[in-house]
């Protein structure tokens, strides 16, 4: 039996503490250092960074990791990756239980399905480019992880927590000593990539004069966005956040039942299983939403019970925290000796990310080029998050079908990148086939992507309009 004063009941609420006084601490330097203000760095990032420096110097100093004192319970570094690992999934069921009450046209159907392909193809982009320097570099260094590069897409395309992820089974049952601090490191990096290319590239817009960057305080939420006609009260018998926090209590929960028997049917698969966490969840949680839905039709249930204010709120919440979590849990000695992969990773994974959402953006969403790329752009360098951030600067009430476009793209981005996780296990026994096969995907998804462009230019030169002789 535990006493009330023990490290082991502390331990885990000092934890959580440090990391928001941390994201405190962050808001507060961003509030009143100029540069950082200008930077667009995530307060998130901001406050992991200031962790990392203060564990860090500690670890020097100490010999010891900060994170495993026995203040933080012992066992701290662990908790660190154990919170990542939820915020992902709780993050992203939170953002699928939101309603929506839009009627798309055909082509803004399309324009979705366009982000989606967008977003895989983007993601097999970083994964070719990655995979490829890391089988370049374990030919040089005999030593090396080869299939460390595959960790860039999960880094910059999906964000911390699937970083955290794959480092682990690369770690754990492929011998990748410090995968998972190599996998977070490199998700750090593409926050920083989002930060720094977001602000390159919108001082480019102003000072080409196609923007007006939108000040912060003019960004007001109106009544309805807070709480939408036939909702329950915010403070009923039960109050609203509560009624939030319990469907995505529901919902994680099923999500793990689904895990454990799959767990059990497919044992040799478990790791990989209980990594797409967030998959199931964000699965899980639409058919949530659809139940509820129905029965809102139905009559049976009288009140809309969720709020997409809130569970934005609680989505924001769970990545903040998740960010800064997994920043804090980056062990720098255990990747001294891949700085310099990490940091050619890191630049390339930027640049290839840049420049080719860049050349969809222009090509396929002409009327919102600019919004339509920010959004791309951060999202696959940071998290949807950082997307938004960077959008707001150009689209400060999210008018634009950027906004809608990175909620719904996730439905055919799952469809399509689901093969593409599957492969994150094939890389450290077949890196060579994978790197060929995540070649022909990129092939294949750009194919898809410019689909109309191509076609049609085949279709103009088979069949040539008629000449006047013809006639």
């Amino acid at each position: 039996m535990s006493n009330f004063w023990d490290f082991d009941v502390w331990g885990l609420f000092c934890l959580i503490a440090v990391l928001l006084i941390a994201l405190l601490t962050a808001n507060l330097l961003k509030r009143t250092i100029g540069f950082l203000r200008k930077s667009l760095i995530p307060t998130s990032v901001l406050g992991g960074i200031l962790l990392l420096i203060v564990s860090t110097v500690y670890n020097a100093i100490a010999k010891k990791p900060l994170f495993d004192t026995e203040f933080f319970g012992g066992n701290g570094g662990n908790s660190l990756e154990i919170i990542t690992y939820h915020m992902l999934a709780l993050g992203f069921i939170a953002t699928s239980l939101k309603s929506s009450s839009n009627k798309f046209t055909k082509e803004r159907t399309k324009e979705i399905f366009n982000t989606g392909v967008t977003t895989v193809s983007t993601y097999l982009l970083q994964g070719v480019l990655g995979l490829g320097i890391t089988l370049i570099v374990a030919v040089i260094v005999s030593d090396f992880f080869p299939a460390a590069g595959v960790l860039l897409p999960f880094g910059y395309g999906q964000g911390t927590g699937q970083a955290l992820n794959y480092g682990s089974i690369y770690e754990s049952e492929y011998g990748f000593v410090g995968g998972r601090s190599f996998g977070l490191t490199v998700a750090a990096l593409g926050f920083l990539s989002a930060s720094i290319g977001g602000v390159i590239h919108l001082n480019v817009l102003k000072r080409k004069k196609r923007i007006v960057v939108v000040p912060e305080g003019e960004r007001r939420l109106s009544s309805e966005e807070i709480q939408a006609d036939g909702e329950i009260p915010m403070n009923g018998s039960m109050d609203k956040i509560t009624v939030q926090v319990g469907f995505i209590a529901l919902s994680y929960f099923i999500v793990y039942l689904i895990m454990f028997g799959l767990g059990l049917l497919l044992p040799g698969m478990r790791s990989v299983i209980y990594g797409f966490n967030f998959l199931i969840g964000v699965l899980v949680a639409t058919l949530v939403k659809f139940v509820l839905n129905f029965l809102n039709k139905k009559a049976v249930v009288k009140r809309v019970y969720t709020n997409n204010f809130l569970l934005t709120r609680i989505s924001n919440f769970c990545f903040d925290l998740m960010v800064v979590a997994g920043i804090a849990a980056i062990r720098l000695e255990l990747i001294k000796d891949y700085w310099e992969v990490l940091l050619i990773l890191g630049l390339v994974g930027a640049l290839a990310t840049y420049f080719y959402n860049l050349f969809v953006a222009k090509t396929l969403f002409k009327s919102y080029a600019d919004e339509q790329f920010l959004m791309m752009y951060g999202m696959l360098t940071g998290t949807a998050s950082t997307g938004v951030i960077l959008l707001r600067e150009i689209d400060g009430q999210l008018t634009s079908p950027a906004s809608d476009n990175l909620v719904y793209q996730n439905f055919p981005a799952i469809v399509f990148g689901f093969p593409m996780m599957l492969l994150a296990t094939l890389a450290p026994k077949q890196p060579y086939l994978t790197l060929i096969i995540l070649a022909g995907g990129f092939i294949l998804m750009n194919v898809l992507l410019f689909r109309s462009k191509i076609f049609k230019r085949k279709k103009a030169t088979i069949d040539p309009p008629p000449t006047e002789t013809e006639e």
